[in-house]
């Protein structure tokens, strides 16, 4: 039977994203809640517990509850916000983490989706600690530079709505150090320490740029920038999502333009390299609502039910499919 997949907040940012990657499709059926019954506890229970797969686009505590309602235990659940990312039992939703992650995802009940941020540092640190290149203590600083949509409907009400005229250009946030992300940075790097996070929303609707300043002398002895991009490149051969730029490209006349992969569940990595310094950059490039949000999520799905590539974005489809009922739901 077609399986069918319950979006639980399809009307926020990361809800309308997935519902357009799967608008289309014909191996997959997404259960939709009619406007009235969406905060409806009862009507939510119902379509969480009748459907294969919960893909949950919600608030933190929102999500917590929604687990809480689900009973049957056949049920498998996706949760694209922050509330399971460092929880037991858990998997982490990032299937390009190791060679076994994918494998792990597809048999899971419970899958945790990457954060935006998270998604990009995890991709270039994990395989550098993971080949001894970056020792798992070592001080790291992070800064990264997300479109407003990451901020949600307060973002896009700021900058799109009728305070648009007077939105700032630029803001840096999360200055007492403690963003929600650090932990899940931290564990799924496999850090000893959380890093330094420098988060900022720049005055553009999405995409990210993330970069990490690594000093060579500061790194066990023979580690070079080759070797680096060497450990990125093994790490990710033959993955659909992940690209590596070649290394030794002409770096002072690059831009690194966080929208230039929008609409896309890729992510572009690359390393840069001053040899005079003995300084390298390590960045990342990718959609906050594709390989951070959305695509991510529906990468996550396809693995979970078998299904060829749904991540691959169908430029033409419609936001919304066409619904029918279905038990007092709509079925898409």
């Amino acid at each position: 039977m077609t399986p069918l997949v319950f979006i639980d907040g399809d009307q926020g940012t990361t809800g309308l994203q997935v519902r357009q990657w799967l608008a289309g499709r014909t191996d997959l059926r997404v259960l939709q809640l009619p406007p009235a019954h969406r905060k409806s506890a009862a009507h939510r229970a119902e379509a969480l517990n009748d459907c294969d797969v919960a893909l949950l686009c919600l608030p933190d505590e929102a999500a917590r509850q929604a687990v809480a309602l689900v009973r049957r235990p056949g049920v498998r659940v996706i949760d694209a916000s922050s509330a399971h990312r460092t929880a037991p039992g858990w998997v982490y939703g990032l299937p390009e983490l190791d060679a076994e992650q994918a494998g792990r995802i597809a048999s899971a009940r419970r899958v945790s989706n990457p954060g935006c941020y998270p998604t990009g540092a995890v991709a270039l640190l994990r395989p550098l600690v993971d080949a001894g290149l970056l020792p798992a203590d070592h001080p790291l600083a992070i800064h990264a530079v997300s479109g407003y949509s990451g901020r949600g409907r307060a973002g896009l009400d700021d900058h799109e709505g009728a305070a648009a005229a007077t939105a700032a250009p630029f803001q840096v946030y999360g200055l007492g150090l403690q963003h929600k992300h650090v932990p899940e940075i931290q564990q799924h790097a496999g850090l000893a320490h959380a890093p330094v996070f420098v988060p900022a929303y720049g005055h553009y609707r999405q995409g990210i740029v993330l970069t990490i300043a690594l000093h060579l002398r500061l790194l066990p002895a023979g580690v070079t920038a080759a070797r680096l991009h060497a450990a990125l490149a093994a790490r990710y051969a033959g993955q659909a999502c992940i690209e590596l730029q070649p290394l030794g490209a002409d770096a002072d006349a690059q831009r690194l333009d966080p929208r230039a992969l929008n609409g896309s569940n890729r992510l572009r990595l690359a390393v840069f390299t001053q040899e005079r310094t003995g300084q390298v950059l390590l960045s990342a490039v990718f959609d906050n609502l594709g390989k951070g949000a959305a695509g991510g999520a529906v990468q996550n799905l396809g693995l979970m039910l078998g299904l060829s590539a749904p991540w691959q974005l169908q430029a033409e489809a419609p936001a919304q499919a066409q619904a029918q009922t279905h038990g007092g739901l709509l079925a898409a």
